[in-house]
């Protein structure tokens, strides 16, 4: 009876170790998750909702949990104050310009406090200090960003919906090009004199290339007159004297041109013989008439000379003038 009561007393210690060791992990387990035996910070941040964050919840910065949310109050229309508990070892990584915003402990867990940004010019977060906050938007918000992106991926698809039985049944360029050959064709040989002009231009381009690689080669004429200062200033003298006597040309073409000008006048001028011959019909006529009294003169003096050489008077005179004349054509001719 002795030794059943011992053992009975044994096994009752041992369960009662055993729940005071499983109460005193489980109070140190909790105590490390909220913090509760490490030093911390008190910060604060408000937000007009903050989506059903709740005393306890964790704060993350950099991916790291470096606290938890102490207390949750609302102070004021749309205004709610959020205090915060920082692990006193994570505070010199997060500085004053740091900003808090609302976020989700995975997709549909928990909301958390996260922090992010700062600078390290700036000082660290000190106890009661206010971080700026960045608001989160909300479930209805995002439904109904989502119910305006799906309207207008409707009416995207309504349009391409359109497009699409327009290229089928041939309508625009594009069903043209898709339906119809003969614009194929024509886009086809145009894509092929657009290749040839290419080509083209790059045989052009070469041989640019090739002239201006030949400037570089002494003794010849490009380089010449690229780099030899004498030839240049020949051509400059050249040129020079080209202008002179292309200047000197307009003034004899300017003098001609006035004598034209000058003669041209006159001719129109009655007052001048060479007018008056052109343009008075009166001295036209009379200097008609006068050549025609020459004519007549002229004809009559020859019959006069005719019938003087068959004189019997000169006859014998004009014999010998004709013998004599003949004797001097014999010996020129000889």
């Amino acid at each position: 009876m002795r030794s059943n009561g011992n053992r009975r007393a044994i096994i009752v210690g041992i369960f009662i170790f055993l729940g005071l060791a499983i109460f005193i992990w489980t109070v140190l387990t909790l105590g490390s998750q909220k913090n509760t035996f490490e030093k911390s910070i008190k910060v604060k941040a408000y937000f007009q909702n903050v989506n059903g964050l709740q005393k306890g919840n964790n704060i993350w910065f950099s991916g790291v949990k470096v606290g938890t949310i102490e207390n949750v109050t609302l102070i004021g229309n749309n205004k709610v104050e959020v205090d915060m508990n920082i692990d006193e070892k994570s505070v010199p990584y997060i500085h004053e310009n740091a900003k808090a915003k609302l976020s989700s402990d995975g997709l549909i867990g928990n909301k958390i406090i996260e922090i992010y940004g700062g600078t390290s010019q700036v000082p660290p977060i000190a106890n009661g200090d206010v971080l700026n906050n960045e608001e989160l938007l909300s479930t209805d918000a995002m439904m109904a960003t989502l119910s305006k992106n799906n309207d207008n991926l409707l009416a995207i698809t309504d349009n391409l919906k359109v497009i699409s039985s327009n290229m089928a049944a041939g309508k625009g360029s594009v069903g043209k090009l898709l339906n119809d050959e003969t614009f194929a064709d024509e886009l086809t040989k145009t894509v092929v004199i657009l290749r040839n002009a290419s080509t083209n231009l790059q045989q052009l381009s070469a041989n640019v290339s090739h002239y201006t690689a030949r400037l570089n080669d002494s003794g010849t004429l490009a380089n010449d007159l690229v780099t030899d200062t004498v030839i240049f200033s020949k051509l400059r003298s050249t040129v020079g004297q080209l202008k002179e006597v292309a200047d000197k040309s307009n003034e004899v073409i300017s003098s001609l041109q006035g004598a034209a000008n000058t003669v041209n006048e006159g001719l129109k001028n009655p007052n001048t013989p060479a007018g008056m011959l052109l343009g008075d019909e009166k001295t036209a006529s009379g200097l008609k008439t006068t050549m025609q009294n020459l004519q007549s003169a002229s004809v009559k003096l020859n019959d006069d000379l005719e019938a003087v050489q068959h004189n019997f008077l000169l006859r014998g005179f004009f014999k010998k003038k004709a013998k004599a004349d003949k004797a001097n054509s014999d010996n020129s001719s000889k």
